[in-house]
């Protein structure tokens, strides 16, 4: 039976529930703290689909464009320095041309002239002859030796040196009965052959005697000669004499001291596969 001090209450358990708002607040279960906000204060980066991190790689994708753009701007720089040096170098090559081209010109001025020069004689010109005790004429000038394909004037006549032709009259023992070019005869001389030179005045038969020790004496040669002092005449490079026929003795001493002698420049040079053949 119970307590007669106390009842038992007939109240229906529903409002127990409203009751626990009056309940000590110690004795109330504290709410648990969010450590994931705590631990984390800043947001968390989002991952991509593959499961990397969407900052690393836009962070990543920026840089490889900032190298991309930096190498193309060294390219760029790179292009136009080799434009620069292909201009300079250009200018080079076409200044170095017209100077070229200025200098061949001048050069070619000053053959025009030397040849010019040359065909008029100026290279021997300035001497004269020296008579010897033995009737032997020397040319006391400098006798130029340059080849020049022009004409020749020369101040004796016939010619024993200066420039001349670059081809030679053949000198082995040929008789000719047309005149021989001064320019090619003296290229003969100066292998070192003697020239037998006549005019309509000389005797036929001091021409034909004449021929005949010309045909069998190499590095010699003879020819008709129109406009010399004497009707025979023999010369020799540098030297000459003139002779009264064929029977003077002048005429063996000439041929024995200057058929390839001490005067002659080219010693051994042929006196064959030249012209007049």
């Amino acid at each position: 039976m119970p307590h007669p001090r106390f009842k038992l209450s007939r109240r229906p358990l529903g409002v127990l529930p409203a009751l626990r708002k009056f309940a000590v607040p110690s004795l109330r279960k504290p709410a648990l703290p969010d450590y994931d906000q705590q631990a984390r204060p800043f947001p968390m980066p989002s991952l991509s689909p593959e499961g990397h991190l969407m900052g690393s790689a836009k962070n990543s994708t920026a840089a490889r464009k900032a190298r991309i753009e930096e190498m193309r701007r060294t390219e760029r720089v790179r292009e136009r320095r080799n434009r620069v040096l292909a201009v300079a170098a250009s200018v080079v090559v076409v200044a170095g041309l017209v100077v070229g081209g200025v200098v061949v010109l001048n050069s070619r001025s000053d053959d025009k002239k030397d040849t010019a020069s040359d065909s008029k004689g100026s290279a021997a010109d300035s001497g004269h002859w020296v008579a010897g005790a033995d009737g032997v004429k020397t040319w006391s000038g400098k006798l130029e030796r340059t080849h020049v394909p022009t004409s020749v004037s020369y101040p004796m006549h016939p010619p024993v040196g200066g420039n001349h032709n670059p081809v030679w009259a053949n000198c082995n023992g040929d008789v000719y009965t047309e005149p021989v070019p001064d320019e090619n005869a003296v290229h003969s001389l100066e292998h070192g052959a003697v020239w037998v030179t006549y005019t309509s005045e000389a005797k036929k038969a001091d021409v034909d005697a004449l021929a005949a020790k010309v045909k069998k004496t190499p590095y010699s040669l003879m020819s008709p000669y129109r406009n010399q002092a004497a009707p025979l005449i023999l010369s020799a490079w540098g030297h000459q004499v003139t002779v009264k026929s064929a029977a003077d003795p002048e005429v063996d001493k000439f041929f024995a001291a200057y058929v390839q002698g001490a005067q002659t420049p080219e010693p051994g040079a042929p006196c064959t596969g030249g012209v007049m053949k």
